[in-house]
């Protein structure tokens, strides 16, 4: 059986426009050359319950150097890792995670900043981008975590977004509905598009039987998610 197509949609009426002693980590494509300046630098936050160095973590790293031919991308923990404590509400991490932003675009001044976030750092990144100081020129939501333990909608740092924003989600994710997400989507100023993982989780964990039924590996549901990722990556930088 054919491999199926992976469901993309995109809103059309909207132009293209601290401790620091905390791990910090780097990967860098291999095929990149220091001065080209179309290589975008990548700041990837991680989520609530695993850090940046968990097997995940490593493996989306790594996958987005090489396909989005990265000059670098960073990967950090926030300071509640070290400390083995709960995560704190998200508001409490903008300042660490803006102060690593902006030592990441100094380093890299001529480089497009984009801003990757996994499930509660991608909400976290969306707080950072909006900030007026921050010049990012992209941010990617990966399993953005819309909904809240009381059944809340968050999208109040979506509402406040002027950058274009890509949003990765599985169609089994209970944290984020996709027709919630169409709503606030559609409320959205910035440009923005979602990427969807037919009955992925909120990682785009699929069970073995979709797998099967739809002829794909785990590996390939992956690989086509960071294409898409570089290619929206691509628009973005090719168009500012």
């Amino acid at each position: 059986m054919a491999p199926k197509r992976r469901r993309t949609t995109e809103s059309e009426n909207k132009p293209v426009v601290q401790n620091c002693s905390s791990r910090i980590t780097r990967a860098r494509s291999s095929s990149v050359k220091l001065n080209n300046y179309n290589s975008p630098v990548v700041v990837f936050a991680h989520g609530a319950g695993a850090p940046s160095s968990s097997e995940w973590m490593i493996r989306w790293k790594n996958l987005l150097a090489d396909a989005l031919k990265a000059i670098e991308v960073l990967t950090f923990d926030y300071p509640y890792i070290a400390g083995r404590k709960p995560p704190p509400k998200a508001e409490k991490l903008v300042e660490f995670h803006t102060d690593v932003v902006k030592k990441t675009a100094a380093k890299y001044p001529k480089h497009p900043l984009i801003l990757i976030g996994k499930s509660m750092g991608s909400r976290v990144s969306c707080m950072v981008a909006a900030e007026t100081d921050i010049k990012a020129s992209a941010v990617v939501c990966l399993g953005y975590p819309l909904k809240g333990t009381k059944g809340a909608i968050r999208d109040e740092p979506l509402m406040q977004l002027s950058i274009p924003t890509m949003f990765v989600q599985g169609t089994k994710d209970g944290l984020c509905p996709l027709a919630s997400l169409e709503v606030v989507r559609k409320k959205m100023k910035a440009l923005n598009t979602v990427y969807v993982v037919e009955n992925g989780d909120h990682s785009f964990k699929i069970g073995k039987k979709n797998l099967e039924m739809a002829g794909i590996t785990h590996e390939e549901v992956e690989r086509l998610a960071v294409q898409a990722i570089a290619t929206f990556v691509s628009q973005i930088i090719g168009a500012s």
